[in-house]
């Protein structure tokens, strides 16, 4: 892609007055940018094409996203991958439990020499903020992240400093069944967009990912060398911009409602989804239509983002839990009991 696109995009969203003013190219050259971006990543992680489309629609739709999965199927890899083919500043936290909230946002401190007080940030002011393992922290230091999080803005001893933009948080986690975790809060797991679960590869994927650690390197992991910088960050902010256009019909709006309100009434349901679940649904839902060449959302948008955005947003009742139902099938009931609009 060539810089037409950042000239466009920027100059008509500047002009536009809903997405039809944005001419089809745009819409077009967008969405070529997500699949070459999707793309990049996928030349080190071997496999999880789904994985990879969730993490985009984050990217595209100004999210956080909360990467669940066994240790050693890839959750760093993918991260770093998105890092490098975004390019932009990217920085690595280790939650561990004796990790504290300074160590993230950063502090204070006196310089003898000069005798002032000075500020020194903490790694969340970058572009892309991995947060490897955050179930390892404890609570305190998980909310650390809170504001950051959702004003983009960290508050050091009073003061209040703004983060790079695009400010994105992509947090993994191993599951709670593993020694040594600590459950994030709801209003922590509020803040994540998606959270996307990653599975053991296909059979397939694990041959070839073998061949190509094996294949000459020293080590045990992937490669990054091969995914390229297809981005920048200041072209990711137009491209969430031009997703911010795309046009939401009044009855596919009614239908996320319905879908979000409906998690509050389902008898398998404890705790149903809040008002930000439905904003969520329909931010990814946008993303989701800009990545298919749209300038409109569609009911199948809702659909394809619903389960990773309401399933960290329910909590199941205590005779589902022992019943062994998970949320994803819960919301697979919602769906199913919710019309969609189709004309």
């Amino acid at each position: 892609m060539d810089n037409q696109l950042n000239q466009d995009t920027s100059s008509m969203i500047e002009t536009a007055s809903n997405a039809t003013n944005i001419s089809p190219q745009t819409w077009q050259q967008a969405s070529e940018q997500t699949n070459a971006l999707m793309e990049a990543v996928g030349r080190a992680v071997i496999g999880q094409r789904d994985i990879i489309q969730q993490v985009c629609v984050c990217l595209i739709a100004g999210g956080h996203a909360l990467i669940e999965g066994l240790p050693g199927l890839g959750k760093t890899l993918m991260v770093k991958a998105y890092a490098k083919a975004i390019g932009g500043s990217y920085h690595r936290v280790q939650f561990t439990p004796d990790l504290m909230p300074a160590d993230i946002t950063g502090h204070t401190l006196y310089d003898m020499q000069t005798s002032e007080w000075k500020v020194r940030r903490g790694p969340v002011f970058c572009n892309l903020l991995l947060a490897d393992e955050i179930n390892r922290a404890s609570a305190k230091t998980q909310a650390a992240l809170l504001e950051v999080m959702q004003e983009q803005q960290v508050t050091i001893e009073g003061t209040t400093y703004d983060v790079a933009e695009p400010f994105i948080t992509i947090a993994t986690q191993n599951p709670l069944e593993h020694e040594g975790t600590y459950p994030l809060p709801e209003a922590q797991l509020d803040r994540f967009l998606f959270n996307i679960l990653i599975d053991y590869p296909t059979e397939s994927d694990e041959t070839q990912m073998l061949k190509t650690v094996l294949g000459g390197n020293i080590g045990a992991t992937l490669n990054l060398s091969a995914v390229p910088q297809v981005m920048t960050p200041e072209r990711l902010v137009k491209l969430q911009n031009l997703a911010s256009h795309v046009s939401l019909d009044d009855r596919v709006v009614d239908y996320a409602l319905k879908i979000t309100r409906m998690t509050r009434q389902h008898q398998g349901i404890a705790a149903g989804a809040g008002p930000r679940g439905g904003i969520a649904l329909l931010r990814a839902a946008r993303a989701r239509a800009l990545m298919d060449a749209r300038h409109y959302v569609i009911p199948d948008d809702v659909v394809n983002v619903a389960v990773p955005v309401l399933r960290h947003r329910i909590n199941l009742s205590a005779d589902y839990q022992i019943e062994g139902v998970r949320p994803d099938q819960v919301i697979s009931q919602i769906l199913a009991s919710v019309a969609a609009p189709r004309q």
